[in-house]
């Protein structure tokens, strides 16, 4: 389920020290994005957090919590986010350490996943007069 729309504006309030950040629905939940990268994701009014090798320490006490998930074809399919703890929320400046490392992460995944640019190709040599 998406976000609420009151939850999404105190999240939005919450991390404004990060940046411009915009939300949208995406596959029945709402992603959270700062700058155009997608640092988490909300779904029953429950902030999870993009995680990987090198923020997975900060995120220790998320842990204790399952990762976002979903089902694919009779597996359950683990996604690089964990759950925000609930008393980050009654710790504004602490959450927004969680969210910066988390948009850290957002961004080497992102790079991960641009694909360089191709050269231009060269443009075909006209053949010589066709034969009528």
């Amino acid at each position: 389920m998406v976000a609420s729309p009151a939850f999404a504006e105190f999240l939005r309030e919450q991390l404004a020290p990060l940046g411009r950040l915009t939300m949208r629905r995406m596959f029945g939940k709402t992603g959270v994005f700062c700058d155009g990268v997608m640092l988490g994701m909300i779904t029953d009014n429950t902030f999870y957090v993009r995680v990987d090798d090198q923020n997975r320490e900060t995120f220790k006490e998320a842990a204790t919590s399952p990762p976002l998930s979903y089902a694919k074809q009779g597996a359950t399919i683990d996604l690089a986010f964990w759950r925000v703890p609930e008393r980050l929320f009654d710790e504004p400046d602490e959450l927004v350490v969680w969210a910066r490392a988390a948009l850290a992460a957002a961004r080497r995944v992102a790079a991960r996943r641009a694909k360089p640019l191709t050269p231009a190709r060269k443009p075909r040599r006209k053949s010589q007069a066709r034969p009528a």
